[in-house]
């Protein structure tokens, strides 16, 4: 830890406010809205072992809003796909899975898949590519499963196109490949396309969701599917230790998130391109340029201990995070950002942020 480095933490905690992802709040904000969430939405039973209550309520809401027969609902994202994943190959009668190289399984995941189930990755992209219908056609028959991820995030949250995804997914039942979607963001993704997630999750056999990110719970995750093959990840929740005695606090948390965040999508993706704009105007580069979601990658032509420093002065003198850690790329003398706009950034004009920007890269 440097000097810099504790400059950096004094700096962020005397901040008053942010402008990515979401508001601070304190665990007593939080419990505190989840008792006015129970209230407004007329929770008044616990689930027990995620049977009943909140996570019912939860699971029949998802389903239908995705258009899918079944829902099931998990405390980790980790657990629902692995799990989902497990089922899909068991099926099958074989562990191997295409899936991306820039997935989150396969980055941050510990090699969970692997050591928990057995399941053999074989790469369906390298790097920054989206999945497509030909990437899927060229892999050797016999796969359990495939996996894309909407949007891949190590990528800058990039997305295919209609016409790609409609096409993968034409291929894959033709070539009787079950095709799972880990759409952590998909709610991010929806005003790309500009389709019902309905539309959206018809196009692939199971998939799951996230709501602890854009959704704003404490934690929380879900698949959606056919109801024989959630009732067998039921099965697969129980035995990864998922099935908790009370998962309702985490299920109010994610109806709230479906009722009052999911409305505004559309919002945080349109500051996000805004943004975005302001900030090529001002001399940096973004990538996707335009941004597909309201996450996207910031690129800022300065060495990185230079960056740091006004980075620090910037916010002891405002008073604001204008944005999250800043990392070296391979690029000598090039460092980057990940940017999400959420809750927070709608209360600030892009072209001030953009400015704060400028100013770390030092233009």
């Amino acid at each position: 830890m440097t000097e810099l480095d504790d400059r950096l933490k004094a700096a962020v905690r005397a901040c008053t406010t942010l402008v990515p992802w979401h508001p601070k709040t304190a665990p007593a904000e939080v419990f505190a809205g989840l008792a006015r969430a129970c209230e407004e939405l007329g929770i008044d039973d616990w689930d027990m072992y995620a049977d009943g209550g909140a996570v019912t309520r939860l699971e029949t809401e998802l389903a239908e809003l995705m258009g899918k027969p079944a829902a099931v609902f998990f405390v980790s994202g980790t657990m629902a796909q692995q799990s989902m994943l497990r089922v899909w190959c068991e099926r099958r009668g074989t562990r191997r899975v295409g899936i991306q190289d820039l997935s989150h399984l396969l980055k941050h995941e510990a090699d969970g898949p692997r050591l928990l189930h057995d399941l053999r990755f074989e790469p369906l992209t390298s790097g920054r590519e989206v999945a497509t219908a030909e990437a899927l056609r060229a892999m050797t028959p016999g796969l359990g499963a495939a996996l894309v991820e909407l949007p891949l995030r190590d990528a800058g949250c990039l997305l295919p196109t209609w016409e790609q995804l409609t096409e993968l997914s034409a291929a894959a039942r033709e070539l009787g490949v079950p095709l799972h979607v880990d759409g952590a963001r998909i709610w991010e993704s929806q005003p790309f396309y500009d389709r019902p997630l309905a539309e959206i999750a018809a196009l692939f056999d199971s998939m799951y969701v996230s709501f602890y990110k854009g959704m704003g719970a404490a934690s929380g995750a879900a698949v959606v599917g056919e109801q024989d093959a959630m009732d067998e990840l039921r099965v697969w929740r129980q035995r990864m230790g998922g099935q908790l005695y009370r998962l309702s606090p985490y299920a109010v948390g994610a109806l709230v998130g479906l009722r009052d965040r999911l409305p505004r999508m559309g919002e945080y993706v349109a500051w996000a391109r805004a943004f975005a704009k302001e900030l090529v105007a001002a001399g940096l580069r973004v990538n996707p340029s335009p941004p597909h979601t309201n996450t996207f990658f910031v690129h800022a032509e300065s060495p990185l201990p230079g960056l740091q420093e006004r980075f620090a002065a910037l916010m002891e003198r405002e008073k604001v995070q204008p944005s999250g850690s800043w990392w070296e790329t391979d690029v000598p003398g090039v460092c980057m950002t990940e940017f999400t706009a959420y809750d927070s950034a709608l209360g600030h004009d892009p072209a001030k942020v953009a400015a704060w920007f400028a100013e770390l890269a030092g233009a």
